[in-house]
């Protein structure tokens, strides 16, 4: 405000003064207001920054450039690796019936001089076993099925054989089919580095196309197994839930998983709503979900839902002690269970 607009309104009278008064009186509170959010706001910030492995459920992997040292072990003024004495720890030979070919090899001379003869070849002891695993040069064995056609010497039809039932009437065989799926979607590799990965490991040629096929093909054998995962992981009496961001061509989706002490069932959904929830755990559920705060798992009982308590170390609040359950889970008590979820 200039001085020439405070002197106008100071002539204006006292209700005029009063007035602005008050008005710049509203502004600074508003404005203190907002400044005491930004610094709530700053202050989370710093101790969010400030968290590392040692003060929260953050893994080494992720402490930041300024997060003090780990405290180390001190030292036993030893070497590094095994000590002397110690029985080393290889890898495991594999059982003699399990290996495809033996060869064996005999020394051909001394260091005297001599030369072993064929004769000579009588073993004392047990052989060092050295074992190599290698794959073939061709893995894909390629099987020609040739349909003959007889003519029928009553009605002098042409006749041609037909495939038996355990030949696929595709191209691929179920064990080359097995291996382009795994690499597609459980490794997440694109159709064209398929095509590439299965000519050089394999041997095989194929298009992306014909991978689109198999998966398709995949995915239908799988749909009866993958319901009765389903029904087994809705069954169990505790279900860890949990999801996550996930990709599918480009687009973004979520991915949901529940686990149970014998299974992992995954599923990939359009987004994180309560629905999805739903989907994987059956609505409604008799069991025990183990999960984090978010939203769409408010639609569990508060008794049917036991928090994660990795969450409330971030925190800094601990949960009550859990009390087990007639079927072996275990399960927070309602003071936990009714903490708001995020």
């Amino acid at each position: 405000m200039e001085r020439a607009e405070a002197e106008a309104i100071y002539e204006e009278g006292r209700e005029a003064v009063v007035a602005v008064l008050l008005a710049l009186s509203a502004q600074v509170a508003a404005l203190e207001a907002q400044l005491r959010k930004q610094e709530e706001r700053i202050a989370e910030l710093e101790r969010h920054l400030l968290r590392n492995s040692q003060n929260s459920s953050l893994p080494p992997s992720q402490d930041p450039p300024k997060a003090p040292p780990r405290k180390r072990v001190p030292s036993s003024g030893r070497k590094r690796g095994a000590q002397h004495g110690h029985k080393g720890h290889g890898r495991r030979l594999a059982p003699i019936e399990a290996v495809d070919e033996v060869i064996e090899h005999w020394p051909e001379r001394c260091i005297c001089g001599h030369r072993f003869s064929e004769i000579e070849h009588r073993p004392l002891g047990k052989p060092a076993r050295h074992q190599v695993a290698e794959l073939p040069r061709v893995a894909v064995l390629v099987t020609e099925h040739q349909l003959h056609r007889l003519r029928c010497p009553d009605c002098g039809r042409l006749v041609r054989a037909k495939l038996p039932a355990d030949v696929p009437r595709g191209a691929f065989g179920p064990r080359l089919e097995a291996a382009i799926a795994t690499l597609a979607v459980r490794n997440r590799i694109s159709r064209r580095d398929t095509v590439e990965l299965a000519r050089e490991l394999f041997g095989a040629r194929l298009a992306a196309g014909s991978v689109d096929a198999i998966l398709w093909r995949t995915a239908d054998a799988l749909y009866e197994p993958y319901e009765d995962l389903l029904r087994r992981t809705r069954a169990s009496p505790a279900v860890n839930i949990d999801e996550t961001s996930w990709r599918t061509q480009g687009d973004k989706r979520t991915l949901w998983g529940a686990f149970t002490g014998r299974t992992a069932l995954f599923r990939i959904a359009a987004d994180r709503h309560e629905r999805q929830a739903k989907a994987l755990l059956g609505d409604p559920f008799a069991g025990i979900a183990s999960s984090d705060r978010w939203w769409a798992y408010n639609y569990l009982d508060t008794e049917r839902r036991q928090l994660c308590w990795a969450h409330y170390a971030d925190l800094g609040i601990m949960p009550t002690r859990p009390r087990k359950l007639a079927g072996g889970g275990r399960v927070g008590s309602r003071k936990v269970g009714i903490i708001r979820p995020r």
